[in-house]
């Protein structure tokens, strides 16, 4: 009997290409100097990383890690570690008209071009209730606590114009959601060199 041992040849090489990419961009967008950048240039960075932190959502101990999260963490945290994050990498890349956070747009009419069943549809009409969710996180650097909102979009079935900025903030709101993912990431991670 031959056992599953995790990680295989194929998922050594797939996560050591994207755990390098999101820690470099992690390092470099939570330093003070990137927000004093391009606008174009963060939203470049800021797509770059919701991509690699969503693609290794699909490696099978994450998912366990976002389950264990769903029962020993407070309410919603496992929902928007994994649904909320793939749903702003999804808005962010599957309608690549915009240039900043800030002008990144959404109603329901645009969001179902295609059809009803696409992903982000769903998840915007199962979360349109949830309402407010209230986070903090520490910058240890400025020894300073950020508090912020999530605002799921209760109005989205009215056919109104919503901001991803309204959702979730460029600057304190991705900070928060790097925050986060590199929790979930290192626990995959033995040591950091």
């Amino acid at each position: 009997m031959t056992q599953n041992i995790r990680p295989n040849e194929a998922e050594i090489k797939f996560l050591t290409l994207a755990y390098n990419r999101f820690y470099s961009l992690f390092e470099e967008i939570m330093l003070e100097s990137f927000w004093k950048k391009n606008k174009k240039y963060r939203f470049s960075k800021i797509k770059d990383i919701f991509a690699v932190y969503t693609e290794i959502l699909n490696y099978e101990p994450i998912s366990w890690v976002i389950e264990h999260i769903k029962t020993n963490r407070p309410p919603m945290e496992a929902e928007i570690a994994s649904k909320l994050f793939k749903f702003v990498r999804n808005l962010i890349l599957h309608f690549p008209f915009f240039e900043k956070w800030d002008d990144v747009w959404f109603d329901n009419i645009l969001i179902n071009w295609k059809g009803k069943e696409e992903s982000i549809n769903k998840f915007l009409n199962f979360y349109k209730d949830v309402g407010i969710v209230k986070y903090r996180f520490w910058e240890e650097k400025k020894k300073k606590m950020t508090y912020l909102s999530i605002n799921f979009p209760s109005k989205y079935s009215d056919g109104e114009k919503i901001f991803l900025k309204e959702i979730l903030t460029e600057k304190e709101g991705v900070k928060f959601s790097l925050i986060m993912m590199k929790q979930i990431l290192d626990t995959q991670v033995e040591v950091i060199k």
